[in-house]
């Protein structure tokens, strides 16, 4: 199934979809894709899935001729002036500080149509039901606050204790995860029901990742790190510009600070190539498919193993 133009699901109609870009490599993750998240996609035709993904390849190859260049020419404007207080709030949030602190960052309005993408499906479900919050023809401060939201309401985690030394977080949210581990300073451990002294406390945090709307720039091009449902809810909704986070990198060991593993992996495609994927392309019939999908849950195990060892000198 293609399409051209969303068709928002009906709010009782429990389906999930994701919309799949063809055509990219590696031929045989789409088929992994397929055969592992589609609904009965054990039963898939393998020879008709892999026509319609040679045809977008080649497809991509036309694409290469008729709009080459096409991705150095994205549009970057400036943001609208009546949301400099909103732009002053968000440089004061640690939390955006923190997720942009390897290198400075600048706000701007981009051009969507000419973002160069990486990740290779979304969920359509969750971009319409975006989509539908914000409206067909949002303010320049609505706009903001949609693309770099500091009050969003995160989804909810499921924690349970396994035995005395696990523990599991669960969340159907793609963005879930585990940061790093810290060494906490004993008056953080001032209200654990602890009676003996405490004199350091280690901790794993879960949770989500900043998911700010925000893009790398990298040989004249914006490719798009974190944002892509909201991008995508913007552009269903004809909405041509977002207001995106963007971070210049002038050599490639930068680009391994900021970007993900898949445009570190291939650096020549994403910032060389003369038709990278564009976030357009998730609309284009020839290229992008619906698949209905499985539930997937994200689920984390923390497992505290503790060793009390004696040195003797």
């Amino acid at each position: 199934m293609t399409y051209a133009k969303p068709i928002l699901a009906e709010p009782h109609v429990a389906l999930r979809r994701r919309v799949r870009l063809l055509g990219q490599p590696q031929l045989q993750d789409y088929l992994d894709f397929v055969r592992e998240k589609a609904v009965d996609g054990h039963k898939a035709d393998v020879r008709a899935l892999v026509d319609e993904w040679r045809a977008a390849n080649d497809h991509y190859y036309d694409l290469e001729t008729a709009e080459a260049g096409a991705a150095d020419e994205i549009e970057i404007r400036e943001i609208d002036p009546s949301c400099a207080p909103l732009a002053e709030r968000l440089f004061a949030e640690p939390r955006f500080a923190q997720a942009f602190a390897e290198l400075p960052v600048r706000l701007a309005l981009v051009e969507l149509d000419r973002l160069v993408v990486s990740q290779l499906s979304v969920s359509l479900d969750f971009a319409e039901g975006l989509a539908r919050g914000l409206g067909p023809t949002p303010t320049p401060e609505a706009l903001f606050r949609f693309c770099q939201n500091v009050d969003r309401a995160e989804a909810p985690v499921d924690m349970r204790r396994l035995d005395d030394g696990r523990w599991l977080f669960s969340s159907e949210s793609t963005d879930f995860r585990a940061h790093e581990p810290s060494l906490l300073a004993p008056v953080e451990a001032r209200d654990l029901a602890v009676a003996d002294p405490v004199m350091a406390l280690v901790g794993v945090a879960i949770g989500y990742g900043s998911n700010f709307l925000h893009a790398v720039e990298a040989d004249g091009r914006l490719i798009l790190q974190n944002g892509y449902h909201r991008a995508y809810a913007l552009r269903s909704l004809g909405v041509t510009h977002a207001v995106c986070a963007i971070q210049t990198v002038t050599r490639r060991d930068e680009l391994r600070l900021v970007a993900c593993e898949t445009v570190v992996g291939a650096p020549e495609f994403y910032c060389r190539a003369a038709r990278p994927p564009l976030l357009k392309d998730y609309f284009d019939p020839r290229i992008a498919k619906v698949l209905h999908v499985r539930k997937v849950t994200r689920m984390i195990e923390v497992a505290l193993k503790v060793r009390e060892l004696q040195a003797v000198e």
